[in-house]
């Protein structure tokens, strides 16, 4: 089955060998997605603010795709302290509700700001 790449134009355009989403027939998934605006500059120093930041840069790209945070059946995250769990729950929530999708929340050595989520999709 062929793979078809998006670039949003409303994200910051990877300066790495790597395509922001993928959709492979009903299936999107969405590159680990960071807190960086649309000119790839860190949006805070706060984790709440790259938190919503990050889900927004999900957002844009699960939009490109034609699909929303509705449609997502797995998402991955990656904190550079997993003392930040509590808060990433609260923002989170403020994305996805319940029945929530499949979720894996792991400790990562990230390049300077504190989350990275990446996401699967299916497109209604």
């Amino acid at each position: 089955m062929p793979r078809q790449a998006i670039q949003p134009d409303d994200l910051a355009t990877p300066k790495l060998p790597y395509s922001p989403v993928c959709v492979s027939g009903d299936l999107v998934f969405t590159s680990g997605q960071v807190p960086f605006d649309e000119d790839g500059n860190l949006v805070s120093d706060d984790f709440r603010a790259q938190a919503r930041q990050t889900l927004e840069n999900v957002g844009r790209c699960l939009t490109a795709a034609g699909c929303g945070f509705e449609d997502v059946v797995k998402v991955n995250a990656y904190l550079a302290d997993l003392a930040n769990g509590p808060a990433w729950n609260e923002v989170y929530t403020e994305y996805f509700k319940a029945p929530y999708p499949a979720r894996s929340t792991v400790g990562a050595s990230l390049f300077g700001f504190d989350i990275e989520v990446e996401t699967i999709a299916r497109r209604p």
